[in-house]
Protein backbone atom coordinates (compact mmCIF):
# COMPACT_ATOMS: atom_id res chain seq x y z
CA UNK A 1 0.00 0.00 0.00
CA UNK A 2 1.35 3.51 -0.98
CA UNK A 3 0.36 6.86 -2.37
CA UNK A 4 -2.90 7.98 -1.81
CA UNK A 5 -4.74 4.64 -0.26
CA UNK A 6 -2.18 5.15 2.44
CA UNK A 7 -3.78 5.96 5.66
CA UNK A 8 -2.38 8.86 7.19
CA UNK A 9 -3.04 11.53 10.22
CA UNK A 10 -2.37 14.65 9.29
CA UNK A 11 -2.30 17.64 12.26
CA UNK A 12 -1.86 21.29 12.01
CA UNK A 13 -2.23 24.22 14.41
CA UNK A 14 -5.97 25.06 15.29
CA UNK A 15 -5.11 29.00 14.02
CA UNK A 16 -2.45 30.38 11.69
CA UNK A 17 -1.96 33.90 10.86
CA UNK A 18 0.40 35.08 8.52
CA UNK A 19 1.48 38.31 7.16
CA UNK A 20 3.52 41.49 8.10
CA UNK A 21 2.71 42.71 11.13
CA UNK A 22 1.04 39.34 12.24
CA UNK A 23 2.90 38.83 15.72
CA UNK A 24 0.94 41.71 17.16
CA UNK A 25 -2.43 39.63 16.81
CA UNK A 26 -0.83 37.40 19.91
CA UNK A 27 -1.93 39.66 22.38
CA UNK A 28 -5.67 39.71 20.98
CA UNK A 29 -6.05 36.07 20.63
CA UNK A 30 -4.02 35.90 24.50
CA UNK A 31 -6.66 38.46 26.08
CA UNK A 32 -7.80 36.42 28.78
CA UNK A 33 -4.49 34.80 29.25
CA UNK A 34 -3.28 35.36 33.26
CA UNK A 35 0.16 33.85 33.68
CA UNK A 36 2.35 33.83 30.66
CA UNK A 37 5.80 32.31 29.63
CA UNK A 38 7.95 33.32 26.77
CA UNK A 39 10.62 31.08 25.92
CA UNK A 40 13.31 32.62 23.28
CA UNK A 41 16.92 32.25 22.51
CA UNK A 42 18.76 36.04 23.08
CA UNK A 43 18.10 38.37 20.46
CA UNK A 44 14.24 36.82 19.78
CA UNK A 45 13.50 38.61 23.53
CA UNK A 46 13.27 41.70 21.80
CA UNK A 47 10.60 40.80 19.63
CA UNK A 48 8.07 40.23 23.36
CA UNK A 49 6.96 43.43 23.11
CA UNK A 50 6.09 43.03 19.34
CA UNK A 51 2.92 40.63 21.06
CA UNK A 52 1.38 42.57 23.35
CA UNK A 53 1.23 39.67 26.17
CA UNK A 54 -1.74 40.20 28.96
CA UNK A 55 -1.25 39.26 32.45
CA UNK A 56 2.13 38.21 34.28
CA UNK A 57 4.56 37.90 32.01
CA UNK A 58 8.33 36.04 32.20
CA UNK A 59 11.01 35.88 29.60
CA UNK A 60 13.23 33.02 29.54
CA UNK A 61 15.48 34.43 26.77
CA UNK A 62 19.06 32.29 27.43
CA UNK A 63 17.92 29.21 25.63
CA UNK A 64 20.54 27.65 23.49
CA UNK A 65 21.15 26.35 19.64
CA UNK A 66 20.74 22.61 19.77
CA UNK A 67 19.95 22.63 23.41
CA UNK A 68 20.61 19.08 25.27
CA UNK A 69 18.93 17.66 28.42
CA UNK A 70 20.13 20.08 31.22
CA UNK A 71 18.94 23.25 29.08
CA UNK A 72 15.85 22.08 28.99
CA UNK A 73 15.27 21.00 32.57
CA UNK A 74 16.57 24.38 33.67
CA UNK A 75 13.77 26.10 31.38
CA UNK A 76 11.15 22.96 32.67
CA UNK A 77 11.59 24.06 35.93
CA UNK A 78 11.32 28.28 36.23
CA UNK A 79 7.53 26.89 34.04
CA UNK A 80 7.03 25.11 36.85
CA UNK A 81 7.51 27.78 39.63
CA UNK A 82 5.98 30.37 36.98
CA UNK A 83 2.53 27.80 36.69
CA UNK A 84 2.04 29.35 32.76
CA UNK A 85 -1.83 29.41 31.63
CA UNK A 86 -0.13 29.98 28.04
CA UNK A 87 3.43 29.40 26.83
CA UNK A 88 4.99 31.08 23.97
CA UNK A 89 7.48 30.05 21.69
CA UNK A 90 9.60 32.85 20.30
CA UNK A 91 12.74 31.86 18.33
CA UNK A 92 14.24 29.62 15.72
CA UNK A 93 13.20 25.67 15.95
CA UNK A 94 15.08 24.80 19.14
CA UNK A 95 13.18 27.58 20.92
CA UNK A 96 10.28 26.38 19.42
CA UNK A 97 10.99 22.58 20.33
CA UNK A 98 11.51 23.53 23.79
CA UNK A 99 8.16 25.51 24.25
CA UNK A 100 6.29 22.84 23.22
CA UNK A 101 7.55 20.17 25.70
CA UNK A 102 7.42 22.91 28.43
CA UNK A 103 3.55 23.55 27.59
CA UNK A 104 3.29 19.57 27.83
CA UNK A 105 5.10 18.76 30.68
CA UNK A 106 5.42 21.51 33.30
CA UNK A 107 2.20 20.73 35.08
CA UNK A 108 2.67 16.38 35.14
CA UNK A 109 5.25 13.89 36.27
CA UNK A 110 6.11 12.79 33.48
CA UNK A 111 10.69 13.53 32.57
CA UNK A 112 11.64 14.38 28.97
CA UNK A 113 12.95 10.41 28.36
CA UNK A 114 9.95 9.26 29.73
CA UNK A 115 7.95 10.46 27.03
CA UNK A 116 10.52 9.86 24.18
CA UNK A 117 8.97 8.12 21.09
CA UNK A 118 5.56 8.65 19.99
CA UNK A 119 2.13 9.35 21.22
CA UNK A 120 3.44 9.28 25.00
CA UNK A 121 2.82 12.44 26.55
CA UNK A 122 -0.11 12.53 29.15
CA UNK A 123 -1.59 15.38 27.73
CA UNK A 124 -0.60 19.60 27.79
CA UNK A 125 -2.26 21.52 30.44
CA UNK A 126 -1.16 25.20 29.20
CA UNK A 127 -2.12 27.10 25.68
CA UNK A 128 1.02 26.72 23.29
CA UNK A 129 1.48 29.96 20.87
CA UNK A 130 4.48 29.05 18.21
CA UNK A 131 5.99 32.33 16.74
CA UNK A 132 8.91 31.30 14.66
CA UNK A 133 11.75 34.40 13.91
CA UNK A 134 13.64 32.12 11.40
CA UNK A 135 12.52 29.99 8.20
CA UNK A 136 13.96 26.62 8.20
CA UNK A 137 12.27 24.17 10.66
CA UNK A 138 8.92 24.14 10.26
CA UNK A 139 8.56 22.90 13.81
CA UNK A 140 5.66 25.53 14.93
CA UNK A 141 3.72 23.65 12.20
CA UNK A 142 4.39 20.11 14.11
CA UNK A 143 3.77 17.38 16.33
CA UNK A 144 7.58 16.49 17.23
CA UNK A 145 10.14 17.90 19.37
CA UNK A 146 14.35 16.86 19.35
CA UNK A 147 16.41 17.67 22.43
CA UNK A 148 20.35 16.40 22.71
CA UNK A 149 21.09 13.86 24.87
CA UNK A 150 24.42 14.83 26.40
CA UNK A 151 25.30 11.45 27.63
CA UNK A 152 24.76 9.37 24.20
CA UNK A 153 24.87 12.65 21.68
CA UNK A 154 21.63 11.49 19.99
CA UNK A 155 18.59 13.30 19.52
CA UNK A 156 15.34 12.58 21.89
CA UNK A 157 12.54 12.52 20.01
CA UNK A 158 9.22 13.02 21.24
CA UNK A 159 6.20 13.04 19.08
CA UNK A 160 2.75 13.72 20.07
CA UNK A 161 -0.53 16.02 19.44
CA UNK A 162 -0.13 17.45 22.43
CA UNK A 163 2.83 19.38 21.02
CA UNK A 164 0.64 20.75 18.34
CA UNK A 165 0.29 24.57 18.50
CA UNK A 166 -2.96 26.27 19.17
CA UNK A 167 -1.83 29.16 17.12
CA UNK A 168 1.65 30.26 14.95
CA UNK A 169 1.86 33.15 13.63
CA UNK A 170 4.43 33.55 10.97
CA UNK A 171 5.47 37.18 10.85
CA UNK A 172 8.21 37.91 7.71
CA UNK A 173 8.76 41.13 9.19
CA UNK A 174 10.57 39.06 12.43
CA UNK A 175 12.93 37.94 10.00
CA UNK A 176 14.44 41.01 8.76
CA UNK A 177 17.56 40.84 10.80
CA UNK A 178 18.45 37.20 10.32
CA UNK A 179 21.97 37.30 8.67
CA UNK A 180 22.11 36.28 5.22
CA UNK A 181 24.15 32.85 5.63
CA UNK A 182 21.92 32.12 8.46
CA UNK A 183 19.12 32.59 6.09
CA UNK A 184 20.14 30.49 3.48
CA UNK A 185 21.11 27.48 5.90
CA UNK A 186 18.01 27.30 7.29
CA UNK A 187 16.03 27.90 3.97
CA UNK A 188 17.76 25.14 2.75
CA UNK A 189 16.89 22.96 5.85
CA UNK A 190 12.72 23.97 4.64
CA UNK A 191 13.47 22.70 1.18
CA UNK A 192 15.17 19.37 2.93
CA UNK A 193 12.34 19.15 4.76
CA UNK A 194 10.32 18.84 1.46
CA UNK A 195 12.67 16.82 -0.75
CA UNK A 196 12.98 14.21 2.18
CA UNK A 197 9.04 13.68 2.24
CA UNK A 198 8.36 13.78 -1.15
CA UNK A 199 11.10 10.93 -2.20
CA UNK A 200 10.38 9.27 0.57
CA UNK A 201 8.87 5.52 1.05
CA UNK A 202 6.36 6.67 2.91
CA UNK A 203 5.22 9.33 0.66
CA UNK A 204 1.64 10.11 0.23
CA UNK A 205 -0.30 12.21 -2.48
CA UNK A 206 -1.51 14.84 0.20
CA UNK A 207 1.96 15.70 1.73
CA UNK A 208 3.76 15.96 -1.77
CA UNK A 209 1.14 18.73 -2.19
CA UNK A 210 2.31 20.54 0.59
CA UNK A 211 6.48 19.51 -0.54
CA UNK A 212 5.64 20.87 -4.07
CA UNK A 213 4.72 24.12 -2.80
CA UNK A 214 7.15 24.12 -0.14
CA UNK A 215 10.00 23.33 -3.25
CA UNK A 216 8.57 26.04 -5.33
CA UNK A 217 8.93 28.69 -2.88
CA UNK A 218 12.22 28.00 -1.83
CA UNK A 219 13.32 28.38 -5.91
CA UNK A 220 11.24 31.31 -6.13
CA UNK A 221 12.40 33.15 -2.69
CA UNK A 222 15.29 31.79 -1.12
CA UNK A 223 18.47 33.66 -3.51
CA UNK A 224 16.02 36.99 -2.61
CA UNK A 225 15.84 36.57 0.82
CA UNK A 226 19.55 35.83 1.28
CA UNK A 227 20.32 38.82 -0.74
CA UNK A 228 17.86 41.13 0.75
CA UNK A 229 16.80 40.29 4.28
CA UNK A 230 14.41 43.28 4.22
CA UNK A 231 12.54 41.89 1.24
CA UNK A 232 9.31 40.96 3.22
CA UNK A 233 7.40 39.06 0.00
CA UNK A 234 10.75 37.07 -0.15
CA UNK A 235 10.61 36.78 3.77
CA UNK A 236 7.03 35.43 3.96
CA UNK A 237 7.34 33.20 0.91
CA UNK A 238 10.44 31.53 2.79
CA UNK A 239 8.21 31.14 5.99
CA UNK A 240 5.23 29.84 4.29
CA UNK A 241 8.12 27.16 2.45
CA UNK A 242 9.35 26.48 5.97
CA UNK A 243 5.68 25.90 7.18
CA UNK A 244 5.12 23.23 4.57
CA UNK A 245 7.98 21.59 5.34
CA UNK A 246 6.92 21.54 9.22
CA UNK A 247 3.35 19.84 8.02
CA UNK A 248 5.47 17.17 5.71
CA UNK A 249 7.67 15.88 8.69
CA UNK A 250 4.40 15.13 10.57
CA UNK A 251 2.52 12.10 8.26
CA UNK A 252 6.19 11.30 6.22
CA UNK A 253 9.16 12.71 8.38
CA UNK A 254 12.54 13.03 6.68
CA UNK A 255 14.93 10.67 5.87
CA UNK A 256 18.84 9.60 5.30
CA UNK A 257 19.24 13.78 4.95
CA UNK A 258 18.75 14.40 8.19
CA UNK A 259 20.02 11.33 9.37
CA UNK A 260 23.18 12.15 8.14
CA UNK A 261 22.51 15.76 9.65
CA UNK A 262 22.23 14.99 13.16
CA UNK A 263 26.25 14.28 14.06
CA UNK A 264 27.13 16.98 12.68
CA UNK A 265 25.06 19.45 15.27
CA UNK A 266 25.96 17.07 18.11
CA UNK A 267 29.60 16.35 17.41
CA UNK A 268 30.80 19.51 15.71
CA UNK A 269 28.10 21.87 17.14
CA UNK A 270 27.10 22.86 13.76
CA UNK A 271 23.62 24.74 13.89
CA UNK A 272 20.70 22.26 12.65
CA UNK A 273 20.16 24.26 9.52
CA UNK A 274 23.62 24.38 7.88
CA UNK A 275 24.20 20.81 8.55
CA UNK A 276 21.11 20.16 6.54
CA UNK A 277 22.62 22.29 3.95
CA UNK A 278 25.97 20.53 4.03
CA UNK A 279 24.22 16.89 3.47
CA UNK A 280 21.37 17.96 0.99
CA UNK A 281 23.27 17.66 -2.45
CA UNK A 282 24.51 14.69 -1.49
CA UNK A 283 21.44 13.08 -0.48
CA UNK A 284 19.35 14.40 -3.41
CA UNK A 285 21.89 13.07 -5.46
CA UNK A 286 22.26 9.77 -4.00
CA UNK A 287 18.85 8.77 -4.01
CA UNK A 288 18.25 10.10 -7.96
CA UNK A 289 18.34 6.35 -9.49
CA UNK A 290 15.10 5.20 -7.47
CA UNK A 291 13.12 8.58 -7.58
CA UNK A 292 14.13 9.79 -11.03
CA UNK A 293 10.99 11.53 -11.86
CA UNK A 294 10.59 13.12 -8.70
CA UNK A 295 14.29 14.29 -8.79
CA UNK A 296 13.76 15.68 -11.70
CA UNK A 297 10.62 18.01 -10.11
CA UNK A 298 13.10 19.23 -7.67
CA UNK A 299 15.81 20.18 -9.86
CA UNK A 300 13.60 22.23 -12.17
CA UNK A 301 12.07 23.60 -9.25
CA UNK A 302 15.28 24.77 -8.15
CA UNK A 303 16.65 25.56 -11.89
CA UNK A 304 19.65 22.41 -10.94
CA UNK A 305 21.02 21.28 -14.43
CA UNK A 306 22.92 18.38 -14.51
CA UNK A 307 19.71 16.62 -13.31
CA UNK A 308 20.21 13.26 -15.85
CA UNK A 309 23.54 11.86 -13.93
CA UNK A 310 23.84 11.85 -10.20
CA UNK A 311 27.10 13.20 -10.51
CA UNK A 312 26.33 15.88 -12.45
CA UNK A 313 22.94 16.86 -10.14
CA UNK A 314 25.43 16.97 -6.81
CA UNK A 315 27.82 19.28 -8.36
CA UNK A 316 24.58 21.17 -9.54
CA UNK A 317 22.50 21.24 -6.32
CA UNK A 318 26.20 22.30 -4.30
CA UNK A 319 27.02 24.57 -6.49
CA UNK A 320 23.19 26.39 -5.74
CA UNK A 321 23.83 26.09 -2.08
CA UNK A 322 27.45 27.66 -2.58
CA UNK A 323 26.09 30.61 -4.57
CA UNK A 324 23.85 31.07 -1.19
CA UNK A 325 27.04 31.63 0.98
CA UNK A 326 26.88 28.27 2.83
CA UNK A 327 30.19 27.01 3.97
CA UNK A 328 29.85 23.50 2.72
CA UNK A 329 33.17 21.81 3.71
CA UNK A 330 33.00 19.61 7.11
CA UNK A 331 36.79 20.28 7.16
CA UNK A 332 35.95 24.06 7.39
CA UNK A 333 33.66 23.47 10.16
CA UNK A 334 36.14 21.55 11.96
CA UNK A 335 35.55 17.96 10.59
CA UNK A 336 38.42 15.75 10.88
CA UNK A 337 38.99 12.61 8.37
CA UNK A 338 39.63 10.43 11.40
CA UNK A 339 36.32 11.02 13.01
CA UNK A 340 34.12 10.22 10.05
CA UNK A 341 33.81 6.75 10.39
CA UNK A 342 32.99 6.94 14.35
CA UNK A 343 29.57 9.56 12.76
CA UNK A 344 28.88 7.01 9.90
CA UNK A 345 27.99 4.43 12.90
CA UNK A 346 26.02 6.84 14.58
CA UNK A 347 23.75 8.30 11.14
CA UNK A 348 22.97 5.27 10.43
CA UNK A 349 21.73 4.05 13.59
CA UNK A 350 18.80 6.53 13.04
CA UNK A 351 16.67 3.89 11.77
CA UNK A 352 13.33 6.32 12.35
CA UNK A 353 14.34 7.83 9.65
CA UNK A 354 17.35 5.87 7.64
CA UNK A 355 14.12 3.61 7.34
CA UNK A 356 12.75 6.03 5.47
CA UNK A 357 15.29 6.59 2.88
CA UNK A 358 13.88 5.59 -1.04
CA UNK A 359 17.60 3.91 -1.53
CA UNK A 360 19.28 1.75 1.24
CA UNK A 361 22.16 3.30 2.54
CA UNK A 362 25.18 1.35 4.07
CA UNK A 363 27.62 2.25 6.94
CA UNK A 364 30.18 2.73 4.40
CA UNK A 365 28.03 4.60 2.02
CA UNK A 366 27.40 7.48 4.82
CA UNK A 367 31.03 7.32 5.23
CA UNK A 368 31.97 8.14 1.85
CA UNK A 369 29.72 10.91 1.47
CA UNK A 370 30.73 12.46 4.75
CA UNK A 371 34.06 11.84 3.03
CA UNK A 372 33.00 13.97 -0.47
CA UNK A 373 31.55 16.49 1.81
CA UNK A 374 34.86 16.99 4.06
Amino acid sequence: MNGMDRPITLFQPRQLEIGAGASGKLGDWAADAERVLVIASGPTAGYVERLSLPGALRVIDDVPPEPDLPAFEAVLEVARAHRPDLVVGLGGGSVLDVAKLVAALWDGEQDLRAVAGPNKVAGRRSRLAQVPTTAGTGSEAGIRALVTDPETKAKIAVESPHLLADIAILDPELTHSVPPAVTAATGIDAMAHCVEAFTNIRAHDLVDGYARLGIGLVGRYLARAVADGTDTEARAGMMLASYYGGICLGPVNTAAGHALAYPLGTRLGLPHGLANAIIFPHVLAFNQPVRPEKTAEVAEALGLEGRGRPTRLLDAAHGFCQRLGVEMRLSAHGAKRDALAEWAEEAHAIRRLMDNNPREMSVAQVQEIYEAAL
